[in-house]
């Protein structure tokens, strides 16, 4: 087995309804809501918010390792998420990620589109998701080719 370079616990209890979430050493304490967009109540965050937040974070620092390896500049990025929930035709559901980059200091297009096809590559999120649900990239508006089945 890997050595663990780091492990977040967290607790929920009361699911997406009506639920709380809260991490082991209490810096996240959410409350858990359906989105009005889903016939919910809102007031609250609910798992793809999370997830949005989790996957630009993660792969911000993925752009950082990418550019550290490389010895590029890579700034102050901004990363754009969007997760999408899709029911499937088996009455379940599925995710589905888009994640725009902008690469301010980055002025060359493909460039900027092979940091981020690297940093695709590196970002624990992308590993974990490659193969089960369509990820999109942009960096600086231009689509990229992630090289790889998403």
């Amino acid at each position: 087995m890997a050595r663990v370079l780091y492990m977040a616990e967290a607790t929920v209890t009361g699911g997406r309804v009506s639920g709380h979430g809260r991490t082991h050493d209490g810096v996240l304490d959410v409350q858990l809501r359906v989105p009005k967009e889903m016939g919910g109540d809102g007031g609250g965050t609910n798992p793809e918010q999370l997830f949005a937040v989790g996957y630009a974070a993660c792969f911000e620092g993925a752009l950082g390792v990418v550019g550290r390896r490389e010895r590029v500049e890579t700034g102050d990025a901004t990363i754009e998420s969007r997760v999408s929930l899709l029911p499937t035709e088996d009455r379940g559901f599925a995710l589905a990620v888009e994640l725009h980059v902008t690469l301010p200091q980055i002025s060359d297009p493909e460039r900027a589109a092979q940091i981020v096809a690297a940093a695709h590559q590196v970002c624990p999120y992308s590993n974990a998701t490659r193969g089960n649900i369509d990820v999109t990239l942009t960096a600086n508006g231009h689509e990229v080719d992630s090289g790889v089945g998403d």
